[in-house]
C-alpha cells in the first residue's frame, strides 16, 4: 500500500528489494517493559541455538552478503548491520537498548537476518534514492566518526546521503521528538512477496503495540 504522503523511493542498485514502512504519531520512549521482555526472549532463543561462527552460515546472512558483493562491497570488511547485531546476540551481549522505536527495528532485523534502516521523516526531504555513494560524499554516523560513502550503498534525499544498510546518519536518527518515521528493509532480490510482507506485518504490529503508532502504511520498492 502507498499514499501521496509516502516518500518516493527510487532503487538504483541491483540485487535488492526494499520493504518500506511509514509510521505516524509514534511515541518514542526509552523503556517499554513488554518490548524489553520480547527482546530478551528472542535473544535468549537465538543465543542457545547459534554460535558466532554459525551466524555467517545462516541462509539470510549468506543472501545479504551476496547482495553486498553485487554492489562491489566486501561484507567481511563492511559488515551488514543485521549480521553485526546477530553476532552480538550470539556472543551473549543481547541487543542495544536505545528507545522503543529503534529497538523494534533491531529486533525485527535479527529475526529476518536483513538490514533495517530507520529515519525521522521530519529530516528527510524527498525524493529519496538508494544508490552507490559518490566521491566526496560523507555523513556523521550514529555512534561513529565521519562515514565516507564513496562506492558504498546509501540512501540519499534532496539534502544528500542519510542512511545505509551498514550504519545510519545522525541527521535522520530517531530522537524523542520524532513523530513520523520511515523504516526501510533491505531484502535480497529473490525474496518472495509473501516473505517480505510478513516481515513488514511484524514490524507494523510492533509499532502499533509498543510505539504505539496510530497510522502505518507499507509498500515495496524494486530495482
Amino acid at each position: 500500500m502507498s499514499s501521496s504522503s509516502d516518500p518516493e523511493i527510487c532503487v538504483e542498485l541491483p540485487g535488492v528489494r526494499l520493504g518500506a514502512c511509514r509510521a505516524d504519531d509514534v511515541r518514542v520512549e526509552l523503556v517499554v517493559p513488554d518490548l524489553a521482555r520480547e527482546m530478551d526472549a528472542v535473544c535468549d532463543r537465538l543465543r542457545r541455538t547459534m554460535t558466532v561462527e554459525q551466524v555467517a552460515q545462516l541462509d539470510s546472512v549468506r543472501a545479504v552478503r551476496a547482495m553486498f558483493r553485487t554492489w562491489g562491497m566486501d561484507p567481511s570488511k563492511y559488515r551488514p548491520s543485521s549480521e553485526a547485531l546477530l553476532r552480538r546476540v550470539a556472543q551473549g551481549r543481547g541487543l542495544y537498548r536505545i528507545s522503543n522505536v529503534v529497538d523494534i527495528i533491531n529486533l525485527c532485523s535479527i529475526e529476518t537476518g536483513w538490514p533495517y534502516g530507520l529515519y525521522d521523516l521530519a529530516h528527510v526531504q524527498p525524493p529519496v534514492s538508494f544508490r552507490l555513494g559518490q566521491a566526496g560524499e560523507a555523513y556523521e554516523g550514529i555512534g561513529k566518526q565521519t562515514w565516507h560513502l564513496h562506492g558504498r550503498p546509501v540512501m540519499v534525499d534532496a539534502q544528500g546521503p542519510f542512511g545505509s544498510p551498514i550504519s545510519d546518519s545522525t541527521r535522520t536518527m530517531i530522537t524523542e521528538s520524532a513523530r513520523s518515521v520511515l523504516t526501510v528493509v533491505f531484502a535480497p532480490a529473490a525474496t518472495r512477496d509473501s516473505v517480505l510482507q510478513q516481515a513488514l506485518d511484524t514490524l507494523v504490529n510492533r509499532f502499533r503495540q509498543f510505539a504505539p503508532a496510530q497510522a502505518v502504511e507499507t509498500w515495496f520498492v524494486t530495482f
